[in-house]
Order: C-alpha cells, then sequence, then structure tokens
C-alpha cells in the first residue's frame, strides 16, 4: 500500500497501524499555511505518524494543529507523546474531552479495565497534554488554516459525547471519527465498501448517533473521512448503511440479553458478540463480500468492543 496516501484537496493519510493492523487507524494531513492534522492513535502508532510525516518531507516543528475528534485511546491516546516533536503545536479538542487530555487518569484507568493485562503494548504511554496547548471547540465554531480553507466544528455524540466532527470547506468534506461508523479496507471487502456502526462503551446511544448522522447528513457533502480508515466519495450510501446496520446491532443484543437474563456482564458481552458475529458475517455474504482472514481480523476486533458497549448501553437503559 502507497504511504503516505495522496487523497486530492491537499490532504493525504497516514497509516498508523494501529494494533499492528493496516488501514485501521489513520491520521489525516491537511497541507495548508496553518499546517493541521487529524487523529494520532494511540503511542504505539507515533513512530508511524513521524516516519510518514519525514515521507511528506513534513518537519513536525511546522504543524501548527492537532486535532482529535473524540478522546478514546485509538484516537487521541498518543497525543501527548506527539507533542514532544510538536513545540508549536496546540491540541484542538471538543470540550468535554479536555480535562481528560490534561489529567488522562481516568482514561488510563477506563482503559485498563477494557484491555487488562494488553494494555501497556497497546497504549502505553499516555502523557497528559498541557493545559496552555489545548483549544476547545464548540458547535458550529470555525478555525481558519488557509486562505481558502476554514475547518467548522460540529458537536456529534452517539458514539461519545466528547465527540465533534469537522467539515472542511476546500474539500466539502467531513471528518466523522467513529459517529458514522467504520469503513473497512477496499482491498479486503471485493471493492465493496463496508460500513458497520461502532458501539464502544460507555456512551454508545442508537437514537442520538442517529441524530448526529442527520446533522451530517445536512452538510451535503462530497466526501467523508473516516477515522477508520480512509475516505468515501458515496456519502449516502454509507448513511444508509448505518441506518441499516445500527438497529440490527440493537436488536442482536436486546434478544441476547432477553434470552439470557441472569447472566453476569461478561456473559452478556460474550454472548453478544457470538450474536453480532453471526449477524454480520451473514450480511456481508450478502453484500457479495468473501470472507476473509484480514478482514475477519478487523471486524472481529471492532465487534468485540462493540458487544461491550451494547451491553452497557442495554444496562443503563433497564435501570432509566
Amino acid at each position: 500500500m502507497e504511504q503516505p496516501k495522496d487523497l486530492g484537496k491537499r490532504v493525504s493519510i497516514i497509516d498508523l497501524f494501529d494494533l499492528e493492523l493496516e488501514q485501521r487507524t489513520g491520521s489525516y494531513v491537511l497541507h495548508e499555511e496553518e499546517l493541521t492534522l487529524i487523529e494520532t492513535s494511540a503511542s504505539p502508532s507515533i513512530p508511524h505518524l513521524l516516519e510518514g510525516l519525514d515521507k511528506l518531507q513534513i518537519d513536525p516543528k511546522e504543524i501548527k494543529y492537532i486535532i482529535v475528534t473524540h478522546i478514546h485511546l485509538d484516537h487521541a491516546g498518543g497525543v501527548g507523546l506527539l507533542l514532544e516533536s510538536c513545540p508549536n503545536a496546540s491540541v484542538i479538542v471538543h470540550l468535554r474531552g479536555e480535562r481528560h487530555l490534561a489529567d488522562p487518569t481516568r482514561l488510563i484507568q477506563g482503559a485498563k479495565a477494557v484491555y487488562g493485562e494488553t494494555f501497556d503494548g497497546l497504549f502505553d504511554p499516555i502523557l497528559p497534554v498541557p493545559e496552555n496547548r489545548l483549544i476547545t471547540k464548540e458547535d458550529g465554531e470555525k478555525l481558519k488554516i488557509g486562505k481558502d480553507r476554514t475547518l467548522t466544528f460540529l458537536d456529534t455524540p452517539g458514539h461519545a459525547k466528547h465527540h465533534f466532527s469537522i467539515h472542511d470547506s476546500y474539500s466539502n468534506g467531513v471528518f466523522t471519527g467513529d459517529t458514522i461508523g467504520i469503513l473497512y479496507p477496499i482491498d479486503k471487502t471485493n471493492g465493496i465498501e463496508l460500513v458497520l456502526p461502532t458501539t464502544s462503551p460507555n456512551q454508545f446511544d442508537p437514537d442520538v448517533m442517529l441524530n448526529s448522522l442527520k446533522k451530517i447528513e445536512k452538510l451535503d457533502v462530497d466526501t467523508i473521512y473516516f477515522g477508520h480508515y480512509g475516505p468515501t466519495q458515496k456519502p449516502k450510501a454509507a448513511y444508509q448503511q448505518l441506518r441499516s446496520w445500527l438497529p440490527k446491532f440493537v436488536d442482536v443484543a436486546e434478544t441476547v440479553i432477553a434470552a439470557n437474563p441472569g447472566g453476569n456482564f461478561d456473559e452478556k458481552v460474550e454472548a453478544i458478540f457470538q450474536g453480532l458475529t453471526s449477524m454480520v458475517s451473514k450480511g456481508i455474504v450478502e453484500m457479495g463480500i468473501e470472507p476473509n482472514e484480514e478482514l475477519n481480523k478487523h471486524i472481529k476486533l471492532d465487534l468485540q468492543i462493540c458487544a461491550m458497549g451494547l451491553a452497557d448501553y442495554l444496562e443503563k437503559k433497564k435501570k432509566k
């Protein structure tokens, strides 16, 4: 795979080899006077990001803004480490995420609860971001980074409450992080664009996610730039897939929970994961996608996290 890849419209993507997987998580480079990065992934990805910048002949000292769509570690976990190489950069984050980048203690605790003994290898180190280098953006706020390029920040919860998406005026594109799902590598899906929702713990809400989808739809963009992974020039098809898959994810989880009312949380998560795997495996075959080892590896990883988020969502819903 070409690395980094020129996407046109003065946008490049650097593969961060998140979790040692190709085309798992990407960092977008906006080649403007105010040089801007969107997403960093976790700290083990930072050497790949710096190598990509070097191949683009970009000195990290030139970077002005580093934007994270939200503070989940596969998007923002490495930002503190990256700043050590980017002395002139400020970090732009959702208002709800600011305090967690300044003091990542709770982020670390939450990730250790999910990932256990594998935490260090996946995410360590998670370094705090100095408060004087943090900038927050609220819904509708803008940032001009070039003479003909303005970024507009949109509050888009559903995947997480600390999530914004970014509209780019020059490409008429939108950087959606995880709000409207994951785009799987085209070379592993027979050229068919597969978009699945990502229902991670612990702030997932399907109704809120669909409201954010409506907000993004109204932008009438030409391109969606997914955090995982890469762009699509078929935004309407991506929206339709999220609308189709999301209720199926929730339905599988509700059915499993109803059938196993006495199980503990871990048992419910495992049962939801098995149900999602069966449903998605059948669904992608119906789309004309031939299952393969690499695609299955990506999907299995995502569905394990999705199962946790769905179980958590239904537990909270039951208590309301």
